[in-house]
């Protein structure tokens, strides 16, 4: 693993999805995941240099940035203890 970006606990293969349908994968995928894990995102959609970071700004997880030297796109996040809950059917909204 490349150093600086921990080696993932959850992988989320979100080749070909946009960003909507990736959202809704991650959110599904690391349900039940212990706090402090470490997520890579496999995200093809141009969007998602921009919308990961501010998914986990809004949730309160932790954007680890583009994992180096892989030939796939992938993103790293490390999972909160406690973060801000989101819709289950839109989880780029808050649940309020």
């Amino acid at each position: 693993m490349t150093p600086g970006i921990p080696a993932p606990d959850v992988t989320v293969d979100g080749t070909g999805l946009l960003c909507v349908t990736l959202l809704l994968r991650l959110r599904k995928e690391i349900d039940g995941a212990e706090p402090g894990a470490v997520v890579h995102v496999v995200a093809t959609d141009p969007a998602a240099p921009l919308d990961l970071p501010a998914w986990c700004h809004m949730t309160g997880h932790h954007y680890l940035g583009p994992v180096p030297g892989d030939s796939l796109d992938r993103y790293a996040l490390r999972l909160a203890a406690q973060p801000t809950p989101t819709r289950p059917d839109a989880p780029w909204h808050r649940d309020e």
